[in-house]
């Protein structure tokens, strides 16, 4: 069985290991279909997640098959099912109160255990939903990466006629602005990278820009995705007085000018991940109609022997979303 392998920062490595046991009581083995490659592995790989422990076997982006099942799982062999990346203890005080996406005892595959980049792995099935038979590989390997877009966006309001902007193109940057073009919102789309640009032109009707283009404008949603310093400032600048801004991006610190918000009646609300299975539904939902584009935010499938190019792909900043196929895939 074949399994990429973190042993430290900037050491990756695809490797053989033996099968694994069979699972037990509510777990279920899984084979891997696809592992779409997210920013935090990036981080992870690069070793700039502070929270990373090593060594550790990346992926958290995963849809897969069912092929094995304990007495007690949820869900028969050969579900298709989408994996819910974070665990949750069910019983701190903020799991209690329903914020199990911040769950004091939070562990994330792939980053801080050991993730699904392998052709089969066991986990608790009460981390995997099941996938409609109408929804297509392509498009739900999309489900995790959108539902944080999905949780965002329910922080605000946006509607036909919303003006909305997005600011940094990455894979989050990219799925958000499909879903404000989606809900009929006027859209502009920012980044400095001009590939990133033509790249979400091509998902609809969106004004896209780099920064030096915005000139005396305010939105009444602006959504931050860089996750810099400069993009969390010039997000605040760029509300309308009454305005949300909604903070996806991960920068560690910025400037506020407390006056302008407070004059203005500016809320910033911070998001992380998404509530399970609610959001995971709702991305579901948006992506088995197949009016919501998806073709220029997936920009690459590869075979996994073909890791090293596809995160040099995703690490470029010049692409869309990479993903890694295992399916039947054997060492060259």
């Amino acid at each position: 069985m074949l399994e990429l392998y973190l042993k430290n920062p900037n050491e990756l490595e695809l490797r053989t290991v033996n099968s694994l046991p069979p699972p037990k009581d509510d777990e279920i083995k899984i084979q891997l279909i696809y592992g779409g490659i997210c920013g935090s592995d990036l981080s992870v790989f690069k070793g700039k997640l502070p929270h990373a422990t090593y060594p550790v076997r990346p992926g958290h982006e995963l849809l897969g098959i069912v092929i094995e099942k304990g007495e007690h799982a949820a869900y028969d062999i050969g579900t298709r099912v989408v994996v819910l990346p974070n665990t949750y203890c069910g019983t701190c005080d903020l799991c209690t109160k329903g914020y199990t996406n911040i769950c004091r005892n939070k562990k994330s595959l792939g980053i801080n255990t050991d993730g699904g980049f392998s052709q089969q792995f066991v986990i608790s099935s009460k981390y995997v939903l099941p996938i409609p038979d109408d929804l297509q590989d392509e498009r739900a390997v999309l489900i995790e990466p959108f539902a944080v877009i999905v949780h965002a966006f329910k922080k605000v309001h946006v509607t036909k006629g919303t003006t909305v902007a997005i600011i940094g193109c990455g894979n989050e940057g990219m799925l958000a602005a499909a879903l404000a073009h989606h809900l009929g919102a006027k859209v502009t789309a920012v980044d400095i990278n001009p590939k990133k640009l033509e790249l979400v032109r091509k998902i609809g009707d969106i004004r896209a820009i780099t920064p030096q283009e915005l000139k005396a404008e305010t939105f009444d949603v602006v959504f931050e995705a860089a996750g810099t310093k400069s993009s969390v400032e010039q997000a605040v600048q760029l509300a309308n007085p009454g305005g949300m801004i909604v903070l996806i991006g991960l920068a560690q610190e910025a400037n506020f000018p407390i006056v302008h918000i407070v004059r203005n009646e500016l809320t910033i609300q911070g998001t992380i991940i998404y509530q399970f299975p609610a959001d995971y539904l709702q991305a579901m939902e948006y992506l088995r109609d197949r009016s919501f584009p998806i073709d220029p935010i997936v920009s690459k499938i590869l075979p996994v022997t073909d890791y090293e190019y596809a995160y040099e792909m995703a690490a470029s900043g010049n692409f869309g979303k990479v993903i890694l196929s295992f399916k039947e895939v054997e060492r060259q």
